[in-house]
């Protein structure tokens, strides 16, 4: 890499000391995990910083966020959301005890099966997580504003590529 000509990022120096000290563990697998994470940190920070300012951590965060994507009525089995959260169904569970407590969520059997049950967004859940949604984004579009947009989808479409190449695929069926 010329690095006269060419812009430098955090990672480059990270990239950069693991060259120069165990070049074998400087490959493309340190930068895209650096740069990956990083990513995911900066846009983490903006979100979170939005979130707090309506009394949600990042994780009821998430659960609003599905659960309102999931389209009228709203709802989704608590498995369902364990799976997309990519958490254990205990802290599934803790999460959704805070959110029933605090009124954004309610829990109902399941009438068709007992051993089952449905977790739903109540009003005051619908508009929180709207709202939330809407923060987040747009704490999102402001710290990206200066990436063009080319690049942007660039790096989606490559991002998916790897995601998909490492079996991470899709198991919910399109709408």
């Amino acid at each position: 890499m010329n690095t006269s000509t060419t812009r430098r990022d955090t990672v480059d120096d990270i990239v950069d000391a693991w060259r120069a000290e165990l070049p074998a563990a400087a490959g493309p697998e340190l930068e895209l995990g650096k740069r990956a994470a990083r990513l995911a940190a900066l846009l983490g920070e903006a979100t979170n910083g939005q979130l707090s300012r309506l009394g949600l951590t990042r994780a009821e965060y998430e659960v609003l966020a599905i659960l309102r994507a999931a389209g009228q009525p709203y709802q989704l089995r608590p498995t369902d959301l364990t799976s997309r959260l990519l958490l254990s169904s205990g802290g599934t569970s803790n999460l959704l005890r805070r959110l029933t407590q605090i009124g954004l969520v309610e829990r109902e059997a399941d009438p068709r099966d007992a051993r089952s049950s449905w977790v739903r967004l109540t009003v005051s859940g619908i508009e929180i997580a709207e709202m939330a949604v809407r923060a987040a984004s747009g704490a999102q579009a402001t710290l990206l504003r200066s990436v063009p947009e080319a690049t942007a989808r660039a790096a989606i479409d490559a991002l998916r590529e790897v995601l998909v190449a490492l079996g991470d695929e899709s198991r919910t069926p399109i709408r």
